[in-house]
């Protein structure tokens, strides 16, 4: 059973390399995320880092938040299961009152008796003593009279049961059952941590690409300004047509719309990042972006053999672990399944109070020990546990057919990742020289114009290609990153969890304990090491 108070808690240390993260205490994310409220710019908008946007995602993301409720429901499940094994103490207690002229019967006596006549009194029952003297008759009549034995009209009693349940097929393996969900559980919200990671850093570095590109477009509306005010000083010097006018007048208006709608993206990515890490809608902010981003977009390598990058993803996926964790469980409910043929044993012992039924006085008590044993065994239950094994073995075989095509989809994510980010670094380079080769055209073409040796479409042309250039560098750079951050969370290597087993409550359950395996955090965003 997993020690998950330390992990509910958030005490333990992460390591957040790379990416611009340090080395965070889970424990301090919920005042870091606090202080992240506070801290505003004149307008109301508030800055993140990378490392900013995790912690706060840690705490308001509603994936994570539901995952760590999910481990608080099995773990309630585990103490719910645990409980039959366990010893139950009972206290009953009951107290009844009866109506007097029920005790006709059996709790006194009737006498009857004549007068006058000369008749003979004719006694029905001997006659016993009475609290309540028996009335006088009269001559000629006949007389019956009740007279009570002393059974008190009140009756109480007080049972304590210590029961033990001493062997019954269905509990061990419910026990060892619940803890292999518990584990599961624990390894989901590894997994949705490490999915809410790599969302955040995807997410993080489309805000910075858009923003970027915003520039892109300025810039190219900046020099078709530039060239329409260039052609217009010329038109009016008499040195160019007018149609050198017109055609500057419109490229520039045909490069607006690309500026509008980068400046759109630009507004709904960073809606879209303060979705995911848990910011609400604030009102008096208006139209204002409810958040700013604070980093650029960065070219790391990373050299790892695909081999190893399956290797890795086999032994540290969360998801892998969780399946197998899966299969554990339904191999146990398949034990639990026979317990329909097994015998069920149980006892019980206590004490027990009651009141003395002969006694009219309350204090009057009878008191003593009891012990039993029950015991039962199904001979013939109509093939019921028979069916209860079939499904159980049907299940198993679910679950392991299920794993199995888990690490294929692991092998699957982690090929497409790697094959991606081969792309990614193949066009990042060649369109860096290309955004280079493209300026340099720039520059020629406008100065060939200007001494009258070119042509203004020949500029014109140079413009929009160095437009494209810079923009698709900028798009593979940050594919390279997204993938990278893909790629981390496909081999698990973004974050990394040990270990250790001690807890008192199992003598043998799974503690997760937490350190730090990148001593030297890479400045870059395009690489992060997590430990947890």
């Amino acid at each position: 059973m997993k020690k998950l108070n330390r992990l509910l808690g958030w005490p333990a240390a992460l390591l957040l390399g790379g990416c611009g993260l340090a080395a965070i205490a889970l424990g301090e994310t919920k005042s870091a995320a606090e202080n992240l409220e506070k801290k505003a710019t004149s307008t109301g908008t508030r800055t993140y880092t990378l490392r900013e946007a995790v912690e706060t995602a840690f705490q308001r993301n509603p994936q994570i938040l539901n995952a760590r409720q999910e481990i608080r429901r099995t773990k309630g499940v585990q103490i719910e299961v645990l409980a039959q094994a366990l010893p139950h103490l009972d206290a009953t207690a009951a107290i009844n009152y009866t109506d007097p002229s029920l005790f006709g019967g059996n709790g006194g006596s009737v006498i009857t008796t004549s007068s006058g006549g000369g008749g003979v009194p004719t006694p029905t029952a001997s006659p016993i003593p009475s609290a309540t003297p028996a009335p006088s008759s009269s001559p000629g009549t006949t007389t019956s009279v009740f007279t009570s034995s002393g059974i008190s009209d009140y009756s109480y009693n007080l049972r304590l049961t210590l029961s033990q349940l001493i062997y019954n097929g269905s509990v061990i393996p419910a026990i060892r059952g619940a803890g292999a969900a518990a584990n599961a559980s624990l390894y989901a919200l590894r997994d949705t941590i490490d999915r809410v990671i790599a969302t955040v850093r995807t997410q993080f570095y489309q805000v910075i690409l858009n923003k970027a590109l915003i520039g892109v477009q300025e810039e190219s509306v900046r020099l078709l300004e530039s060239q329409l005010k260039d052609q217009q000083n010329r038109f009016e010097a008499g040195t160019v047509p007018r149609f050198n006018v017109l055609q500057a007048e419109v490229a520039l208006v045909n490069q607006q719309p690309a500026l509008i709608t980068a400046r759109n993206n630009f507004r709904i990515a960073q809606i879209q990042l303060a979705r995911t890490i848990g910011l609400d809608f604030d009102p008096r902010r208006g139209d204002r972006p409810p958040l700013e981003c604070v980093g650029n977009l960065d070219y790391t390598p990373r050299e790892i053999p695909l081999p190893m990058a399956i290797e890795l993803g086999k032994e540290r996926r969360p998801f892998l672990k969780q399946q197998r964790s899966n299969i554990l469980v339904q191999g146990q409910n398949l034990a639990g399944a026979y317990a329909g043929i097994q015998p069920n044993i149980s006892i019980n012992a206590g004490k027990a109070f009651e009141s003395d039924q002969s006694s009219s006085n309350l204090n009057d008590t009878l008191q003593g020990w009891f012990f039993g044993v029950t015991g039962s065994w199904a001979i013939f239950d109509g093939f019921d546990t028979a069916g209860k094994v079939k499904q159980a073995r049907a299940s198993l075989s679910e679950a392991r057919i299920t794993y199995d095509d888990a690490v294929r989809q692991v092998e699957l994510e982690i090929q497409q990742a790697y094959s991606n980010l081969q792309q990614d670094r193949e066009l990042y380079f060649s369109q860096s020289k290309n955004v280079d080769q493209a300026r340099e055209a720039l520059r020629l073409a406008s100065a060939r114009l200007g001494v009258g040796a070119g042509v203004q479409l020949d500029v014109l042309n140079a413009q929009v290609a160095l437009t494209q250039a810079q923009s698709t560098r900028l798009s593979a750079l940050f594919s390279y990153n997204a993938d990278l951050a893909e790629f981390d969370r496909s081999t698990a290597t973004d974050t990394i969890y040990h270990d250790d087993f001690d807890d008192p409550m199992m003598r043998k359950g799974l503690a997760t304990k937490y350190r730090k395996t990148n001593p030297e955090p890479l400045p870059s965003p395009g690489s992060k090491t997590f430990s947890k």
